[in-house]
């Protein structure tokens, strides 16, 4: 089994890569999905998350006022690490779940990518768990206009995102390949679909034949 970290700050273009290898047959383990579902309504999780911020972060129907929340934990590091400290247990033990489950479906003819998407891969020093990692990179301006006309943010608030997460350099200093992101939908792809081939698919089946060198 190859696992891939993969990562990219945010609006880097990280999703539409997982898209395609997921196309290609990979298992996706989704950090960003699992950390929201950690957070539903009725999980010890966003009562912990209650007790450290406060019940006003709930609306009338017991969710989480996640736009709230991201405003507090982006513009003070000691409450993001706080709330890190809440979810990121929990989506270790999911992600370690999932992956436990694929590859106990790996045979020596059909070898298993796990890719694991950590947008805080560099930030929480994990870089060094997996075979391979993988970063996805696009121009500091474009992701800027990308969060303003996709998500709606202000420029300040897509300023204050990418302030709080790691840099493009940190990213690239444990980083295996880095996918340039400034082009086309259609050239990521592409892209993406040349690292499949070239290099984790033959990674993949070379794990096989040789036991242990990827546990």
């Amino acid at each position: 089994m190859l696992d891939v970290g993969l990562t990219g700050g945010i609006a880097s273009g990280k999703s539409a890569v997982a898209t395609r290898l997921v196309e290609h047959g990979a298992v996706l383990i989704d950090a960003d999905a699992m950390a929201r579902r950690a957070l539903e309504p009725g999980t010890e999780a966003l009562a912990s998350v209650v007790e450290a911020f406060g019940a006003e972060l709930l609306d009338s129907k017991g969710r989480l006022d996640r736009p709230r929340l991201g405003g507090i934990v982006f513009a003070d590091p000691q409450a993001r690490d706080t709330l890190n400290g809440i979810v990121h247990p929990r989506v270790r033990a999911e992600a370690a779940r999932i992956r436990a489950e694929a590859a106990a479906q790996e045979t020596s003819h059909r070898p298993v990518v796990v890719v694991q998407d950590i947008p805080l891969l560099v930030e929480t020093g994990q870089a060094g768990s997996f075979d391979i990692v993988v970063t996805v990179q696009a121009p500091r301006a474009e992701r800027i206009r990308r969060m303003m006309e996709d998500r709606g943010m202000s420029q300040e608030d897509a300023v204050a995102r990418m302030a709080a997460q790691a840099s493009d350099e940190q990213r690239a200093a444990v980083s295996d390949v880095v996918l340039e992101n400034s082009g086309s939908l259609d050239e990521l792809r592409t892209a993406v679909d040349e690292l499949w081939t070239g290099t984790l698919q033959p990674q993949a089946l070379r794990s096989v034949v040789t036991p242990g060198v990827n546990e």
